[in-house]
């Protein structure tokens, strides 16, 4: 198996993660030096979102130069001493591709939009208004609702951006942006860049007629209905540009699509991605017959496409998990418990960990175009404000920061931090945990369990969803880990919301 099939890896906002030099935003140096601080916490490898140079309307998913740092961010010789340093720890990096869309001031789209018959002209998706005056399709944004399309007074045509007006599409079907867009990967490669997090990659291919979409599937916007097999093509040809490197350098696709089944495809037949991430497990509620099915749907269509499934429950883009859960604290360790021992590939984003929660964002400090400033608020490390922070970040902290800091639970045996590190040296140490099987999927009322197992190694794992405590019958097996208030006792009695490992 690759190493990314036993890895757990850690989701680094940059903005968000720790800043060295005052300006209040996080960056490559504040990475760094808290890689001490990952390698105590047990994680395999670092994603890092876009630290590409950007004019941020989108934070970085707006890319104006793929082969370069933002200067808030540092430099590409920040970078790699980044990767050298976290491989020094024998942890891997992959980052951020932003492959669908560019800026509107990235020099490619500065040149397509200049005139109809630049050579560039065609890397970017533009059509004519239709005969009546209307626009070239009914596709709306996923954010607002608002149209996909701008009109261009410069040519008189519009362009086509699934996303903001100042996030343009590339036009895949070129040949010349697939090589573009191949260099850029190159150019990464060659810095020791262990593999990429593509963005919104199911999105690079279009069905060429650009028909319109359902009428009743509007409201979701265009996004997570582009399913299309241009770009399966694709992502063969980006597979084959990986394979130009020794390593096994990784491929994760941010596959919007909400369907376990429609995700699984995005493998191939081995040949397109090598992890696809499973969206489903930031929106399903906690309830064990809605995890139940959700396990049996993602096993049962990544088995039949020999694929390696994802499990994620926070990210930059949703609420973090504590907060859908209520800040419910053995619930929260429950979730943790079930993220890192399901099988497949889990990804953790910065502040999880903690047990952090969403922030409050006043209406004076909103910034994001999107909604998502509360699960992007500052790590608290220190106790005292700013929280080891240079100077006033450039979103507010969550409330009770100083309850969640680092700097507090590194030092607390019974705190969540504590619990998490505990829970991914079991992972690590556990051979059925991080590479094994899963069987003995099963729900009784709200009880879900299951079990983990590599050859004859096996281990059990029962998650109670009820508000009422449950008694186990397991003939006294060593227990490895529960999330209850005292993770190392041997009761048969699980509390509420309580789940427990078995060997």
């Amino acid at each position: 198996m690759a190493w990314w099939h036993g890895a757990v890896f850690y989701q680094i906002y940059p903005r968000s993660f720790h800043d060295t030099n005052g300006d209040g935003v996080g960056d490559i140096k504040g990475i760094i030096e808290k890689l001490d601080y990952l390698e105590w916490l047990g994680v395999d490898a670092l994603w890092i979102s876009p630290v590409f140079p950007s004019p941020m309307a989108d934070f970085g998913y707006d890319v104006s130069d793929y082969c370069d740092v933002d200067p808030v961010f540092g430099s590409l010789a920040d970078m790699d001493q980044l990767i050298s340093d976290a491989h020094t720890r024998g942890m891997r990096v992959i980052i951020d591709w932003v492959p669908n869309h560019t800026s509107e001031e990235h020099l490619w789209f500065q040149e397509s939009r200049s005139s109809r018959e630049n050579p560039r002209r065609d890397w970017y998706i533009w059509r004519d208004a239709n005969p009546d005056g209307s626009l070239p399709n009914n596709w709306l944004s996923s954010w607002n609702n608002e149209p996909d399309w701008t009109l261009d007074p410069t040519t008189g045509q519009y362009y086509l951006h699934c996303f903001l007006p100042q996030q343009p599409d590339l036009n895949w079907a070129n040949i010349n942006v697939r090589r573009a867009m191949a260099d850029t990967l190159r150019f990464w490669l060659n810095r020791g860049i262990d593999g990429f997090r593509m963005d919104v990659i199911h999105l690079i291919g279009k069905d060429p007629a650009l028909p319109d979409d359902p009428e009743d599937l509007l409201f979701v916007g265009h996004v997570p209905l582009n399913d299309v097999p241009e770009t399966h093509a694709y992502l063969k040809e980006i597979r084959e540009v990986l394979k130009e490197y020794p390593g096994d350098r990784v491929s994760v696709g941010e596959v919007y699509l909400l369907e376990p089944e429609a995700v699984a495809t995005y493998y191939g037949e081995r040949d397109e991605l090598d992890l696809s991430f499973n969206f489903m497990s930031l929106l399903t509620p906690w309830r064990a017959q809605s995890w139940h099915e959700l396990i049996h749907r993602t096993e049962t269509a990544h088995l039949r496409a020999e694929a390696w499934p994802t499990w994620v429950l926070s990210n930059h883009d949703n609420q973090r998990v504590a907060s859908r859960l209520n800040g419910d604290p053995t619930r929260i360790r429950s979730a943790a418990l079930l993220l890192l021992s399901l099988r497949g590939t889990p990804f953790v984003y910065q502040g999880e960990e903690l047990g952090l929660l969403n922030g409050d964002i006043p209406p004076e400090r909103v910034v994001d175009p999107g909604s998502r400033d509360g699960c992007r608020t500052p790590m608290p490390w220190n106790v005292a404000y700013p929280h080891g922070w240079s100077g006033e970040p450039w979103l507010p902290f969550a409330a009770d920061a100083d309850r969640f800091a680092v700097e507090l639970q590194h030092e607390d045996s019974g705190s969540y931090l504590s619990f998490f590190r505990q829970m991914l040296l079991l992972r690590r140490s556990t051979e059925a945990l991080r590479w094994g099987g899963l069987t003995a999927l099963r729900v009784d009322g709200d009880l879900l369990s299951y079990q983990r197992f590599v050859g004859d190694q096996f281990v059990t794992v029962y998650v109670n969803f009820s508000r009422e405590p449950v008694v186990l019958d397991h003939h006294d097996r060593p227990v490895l880990m529960r999330s209850g208030d005292d993770w190392s006792s041997s009761s048969r009695e699980l509390a509420p919301s309580e789940a427990i490992i078995f060997c």
